[in-house]
């Protein structure tokens, strides 16, 4: 086949949609059939070397989907870190999945955009509808349902769907500021402080300086191997009170189940006092270990979620929901909307002659819970997630991992040249080569090194109370456990040849 005529350009013909929906759907299948012989690390991590393949400008005329399709195979899978590998223990896991697949295609393929309920009123509603089945099911006190107050969010609690954990943040930051500042006046922002623990993810340092929180006010409070790396009341309690007898005025706690670094757990009740008592905006980030909520014998690390007033976890991470997807839950949409909402004239009476207002209480514009405007149809492929295998099949295969990680974990400790270094709570197993001081750490970041290079596994690190520990993040929805056993040989293959050079 070769270039289309420009007359010839039907952008959404059907038979030619089915012609390439089909030959994308082949080029995945053998993808993925044959994923675990790529290096799963890109091999050659040069820059430019794209650059360096493709044409200086874009083709004049249009080119077949096959030959595309071919030219991915050539030039864009050797550069690529393979993130459904079998091996891929890196970061936490960016779950795919077939229902994952199918619910984005028909999300892309429908191509609505619901940022208002007249806009796609099935596709609000059935946003709403998923939110609260994952609150159930993941054990979240009713006052963050929709169903617990009505629908609608007119004063109730409700979830919506965010691209990612970041937006999530800023969107609860500003909410608590604009709440804030409503007290105190908005000359008083220069003493609003934002608190969060030494292993509470980046994202949020970053979510204050965007809503206008001075570095200078956003503390980071340490913690101790001996909370299990968690934040304690104790420290935050301190914190404020020197705070506030400086005049500052505490704004924002932030809660972690499941720390990035280590997999940590902070005391959600225990923290919740210490946010009631001051009139904090209290926010639990789940964004990884949110998923194993939906498992009775995790629920009890959201103990106290009722004190919260916001709570996020990622089905993008570890619940076979393909990337972007972050369900956000809120106490008060009204406190998120006030700060959030915009109402320009061309969205007004938008519903063919009736006024927006007329759609009723159960209503929701989803534009006023979150930062853009525009939004995807991402409540379809959670849907089809939750459809397709059950909150049972998605139990066992979130256990699935879980007991991986256990037999890891077992394996790292009955090796004498080995530590734990953190107590494993989920499918996160934070280990290194025992050897003290700046030599173990030279000797950690040599046998991880040496790991990725390999191309048979990924795995990353974290730094924590100055050790460098290497991370094993089970998750993937490929993996089984002879991958885990494969990468457990390969890091114990290699630390002795490391340690015989040595």
């Amino acid at each position: 086949m070769g270039s289309l005529p420009l007359d010839a350009l039907q952008p959404l013909d059907p038979d030619t949609f089915a012609a390439d929906s089909s030959a994308v759907v082949d080029f995945l299948a053998g993808y993925y059939r044959d994923v675990d012989k790529y290096p799963v690390r890109a091999a050659d991590l040069e820059p430019g070397r794209l650059r360096r393949l493709l044409p200086e400008a874009a083709p004049e005329f249009g080119e077949p989907a096959e030959r595309i399709l071919a030219d991915v195979r050539r030039d864009v899978l050797p550069g690529l870190t393979h993130w459904q590998s079998p091996s891929f223990f890196a970061y936490f896991p960016m779950n795919a999945s077939a229902a994952g697949f199918a619910g984005e295609m028909l999300s892309v393929g429908l191509n609505v955009v619901p940022f208002m309920w007249v806009a796609s009123p099935a596709a609000v509603e059935l946003e709403a509808v998923v939110v609260d089945w994952m609150a159930r099911l993941v054990g979240l006190p009713d006052r963050f349902l929709f169903s617990g107050s009505g629908g609608g969010g007119g004063g109730g609690g409700g979830g919506v769907l965010q691209g990612s954990t970041c937006e999530a943040v800023v969107c609860t930051l500003a909410a608590a500021r604009d709440r804030a500042l409503g007290r105190i006046g908005h000359e008083g922002i220069v003493k609003l402080v934002v608190y969060a623990s030494d292993q509470t993810h980046a994202t949020f340092q970053k979510g204050a300086r965007l809503v206008g929180i001075t570095p200078a006010n956003f503390r980071v409070v340490p913690t101790a191997a001996a909370s299990g790396y968690a934040l304690t009341g104790a420290a935050v309690r301190a914190a404020v009170e020197g705070d506030v007898a400086r005049g500052l005025v505490p704004l924002y706690l932030c809660a972690t189940v499941g720390t990035t670094g280590i997999g940590a757990v902070d005391p959600v009740r225990e923290l919740g006092e210490v946010a009631r008592r001051h009139g904090m905006w209290l926010h639990v980030d789940a964004a990884y270990a949110g998923s194993a909520a939906i498992c009775p014998e995790y629920q009890g690390y959201l103990d106290g979620a009722e004190l919260a007033d916001s709570v996020s976890m990622n089905p993008h991470k570890w619940f076979l929901t393909n990337m972007d997807c972050c369900c956000l839950w809120v106490a008060s949409p009204t406190a998120l909307t006030a700060a959030l909402s915009t109402d320009p004239e061309y969205l007004k009476n938008a519903g063919g002659g009736k006024p927006q207002a007329a759609a009723g209480a159960g209503a929701i514009d989803y534009k006023d819970w979150q930062i853009s405007l525009s939004r995807r149809f991402r409540a379809m492929k959670l849907w089809f997630v939750l459809r397709r295998y059950g909150a049972a099949g998605m139990r066992a295969h979130i256990r699935r991992h879980v007991a991986m990680a256990e037999w890891f974990e077992r394996a790292v400790s009955a090796d004498e040249r080995f530590e734990v270094v953190a107590k494993r709570r989920f499918s996160l197993v934070c280990f290194r080569l025992r050897g003290g001081g700046g030599g173990g750490d030279a000797m950690n970041r040599e046998l991880l090194a040496a790991v990725n290079a390999s191309g048979r596994a990924f795995m990353t690190h974290f730094v924590v109370e100055g050790k460098f520990v290497i991370r094993l993040a089970v998750g993937g929805a490929m993996t089984e456990m002879r991958h885990v056993g494969d990468a457990w040989e390969l890091v114990q293959r290699t630390a002795e040849q490391l340690l015989q050079r040595r």
